[in-house]
């Protein structure tokens, strides 16, 4: 039988149909690259968990022990170990840098994109998975919850692949075997992600799924056996060798950082509990801008689960639908009684964001453009209008104000809101802060005017394609825009530049001391590269580490402090804003400012 040959306009037709196919993808792949992969080198660690982490793994890097995790040279066993691997590993390829910590996480963004388009694509269709990747890379608190080296957008991956493994396992018309082993290695890989809790962020979905759906007579299929002895050889293993290692790991892994934690019993308490009004309502904050389609799969919510009582109607789109309900369900629920803080829901932003994807693809394949959609991009355009609206106003405000790169000092530091990660420095900006902020902001303004407005107008018109993603890109905009602030703030949420004075300055012999938690200045760990003393810091992350034999003698109360600063060693003493008064009334005899830097210093006892 002849072939006929293609014409050449119909080679150009199907030259240009694969291109619009792929345009899409091409775009989520640039929206990733212009939020997430360029955050990857700036700004320098922060203090706090991101440096104390990223210590953490370059101690490991440095020691060789993949077993004991170590901060400062002491004992560092409340996190499991496969993040610091991750980093270690980095390092070994990259070198010690801020690109080597952050590349696992923003591969993690990148590999979350792309499952939930998979995901989408096969439960709801070409639409539906462009839309999932779209929102995974464009959602507000997948943005903000990466910026530091926190393990919760890993742990999200292994939840969300072992979930997929599960029901596709289920969904195949022929057993593949290893779709369930998949499973139980990735459930494995997130015990030694975030221990304990990812068991239950699979397992109750699961088991949910298969009673509401009355598909629990299969499981049989499960491979129970073989899946819980695959899970043990991979995930035992280090806690067997940090048991043996140290002493009372089991207890305090297992039982205080796990079950007390839970409960808000954990000692040394530091961790806090949101507000139940804040814990919910935030959410609609951390999914935008597509939380304001929540609408659409709350009406489709009964549909769905009638779907699936109808066990004829068991597509695995209606699979996708009931266990994606349930997953965030479990996931936020078990948090709302738990101590918690706003980046502990992450593993829920996926399943959240596959159903809106479903039925935003599903309204628009009707051509027409709805009131919940229509609402949904009037509200955007409402409240890009009013938030672009007062950024243009602080900007003029502080025209006749000179830039700084030392934005601390435009801060007033009210300390509202001081217990949550996302919000501890948004109260404290001031008009004079816009003028450090200026290119940023003028670049969320134009976002916020301009992109909102055009995708209600393109909704209205029913444009509805054109409609969700000028939404999408408008949010990556103003992302990037939000970056560009970040690495602006770099310098007072970090402790590099006082670091980098430090290192010019000291001398074999000098001592280095943080006064209060190591927390407070941690940044200078990872870039001196050296044990630093601890005035009053045998506290929170430090305190379990100091009660082993070999902890080094790094810790010091104020009497030890008054005696080594009269000693002939010099000290550089770092200090953070809320120390200041206490330090002055410890040493009020001479003391030399070194540097200064968005309100913590460096003193010492000689010139």
């Amino acid at each position: 039988m002849e072939q006929t040959a293609l014409k050449p306009e119909s080679r150009e037709q199907t030259a240009l149909a694969s291109a619009r196919r792929s345009l899409p993808w091409i775009l989520i792949c640039l929206v990733w690259l212009a939020v997430y992969f360029q955050g990857a080198f700036r700004p320098p660690l922060l203090d706090d968990a991101d440096s104390t982490h990223a210590e953490a793994a370059r101690e490991m890097y440095q020691t060789g022990d993949y077993v004991t995790l170590h901060v400062n040279g002491v004992r560092y066993l409340e996190k499991p170990p496969l993040p610091y691997w991750l980093v270690s590993f980095g390092f070994a390829a990259f070198g010690v840098s801020e690109f080597a910590v952050r590349l696992p996480i923003i591969l993690s963004v990148l590999l979350l994109i792309g499952l939930g388009a998979l995901w989408g694509l096969r439960a709801f269709g070409d639409q539906g998975g462009i839309y999932a990747g779209l929102f995974v890379a464009t959602c507000v608190g997948c943005f903000l919850f990466t910026r530091i080296f926190i393990p919760d957008v890993i742990l999200s991956l292994f939840i969300a692949v072992s979930l997929y493994s599960f029901l596709s396992a289920f969904e195949a018309r022929r057993p593949k075997e290893w779709r369930w082993y998949v499973g139980y290695a990735v459930l494995a890989l997130g015990f030694l992600t975030k221990g304990l809790v990812v068991l239950v962020f699979v397992g109750f979905p699961a088991i949910g799924y298969l009673l509401w759906s009355g598909e629990w007579r299969r499981w049989r299929e499960l491979r129970l056996g073989k899946g819980i002895a695959l899970f043990f050889l991979i995930a035992a293993p280090w806690p067997i060798l940090a048991a043996i290692r140290n002493r009372g790991f089991l207890w305090f892994y297992f039982v205080n950082e796990q079950f007390l934690r839970f409960l808000g019993e954990r000692y040394p308490r530091d961790y806090n509990k949101l507000p139940a009004l804040a814990y919910w309502g935030l959410h609609l904050v951390w999914l935008l801008p597509w939380s304001l389609f929540f609408p659409l799969i709350l009406r489709d919510l009964r549909r769905d689960f009638a779907a699936v009582r109808r066990r004829a109607e068991l597509t695995f789109a209606t699979r996708t639908r009931a266990l994606c309900w349930i997953w965030a369900a479990v996931v936020t629920v078990f948090f709302s009684f738990s101590t918690n803080q706003e980046y502990y829901t992450f593993p829920a932003y996926l399943p959240l964001l596959l159903l809106i994807a479903g039925s935003l693809a599903r309204e628009e394949e009707q051509k027409d453009s709805s009131l919940w959609t229509v609402l949904g991009n009037g509200l955007y355009a409402a409240a890009g209008m009013i938030a672009g609206v007062v950024l243009v106003g602080a900007l003029w405000a502080s025209r006749n104000v000179p830039p700084t790169d030392n934005l601390g000092q435009l801060l007033v530091h009210r300390d509202v809101a001081h217990n949550t990660l996302s919000m501890s420095k948004f109260f404290d900006l001031t008009t004079s802060a816009f003028a450090a902020l200026r290119l940023p902001a003028g670049i969320a303004a134009a976002a916020l005017l301009v992109g909102p407005l055009l995708a209600l107008i393109l909704r209205i018109r029913k444009r509805n394609v054109a409609a969700t993603w000028t939404t999408g890109i408008a949010t990556a905009v103003f992302l990037v825009a939000a970056q560009l602030a970040f690495v602006r703030f770099g310098p007072f949420l970090s402790s590099k530049r006082l670091a980098d004075v430090i290192k010019r300055q000291e001398k074999p012999g000098d001592l280095v001391m943080i006064y209060g938690d190591q927390a407070y200045g941690s940044s200078l760990l990872f870039y001196l590269k050296r044990p630093i003393y601890l005035v009053n810091g045998r506290t929170t992350s430090m305190w379990f580490g100091s009660t082993f034999p070999d902890a080094p003698h790094i810790f010091l109360n104020d009497a030890d402090l008054e005696r080594d600063w009269k000693g002939k060693h010099r000290i550089f003493l770092f200090v953070p804003p809320r120390q200041r008064k206490r330090v002055d009334k410890v040493i009020p005899g001479t003391r030399y400012i070194v540097a200064e830097n968005s309100g913590k210093i460096i003193y010492s006892n000689q010139p």
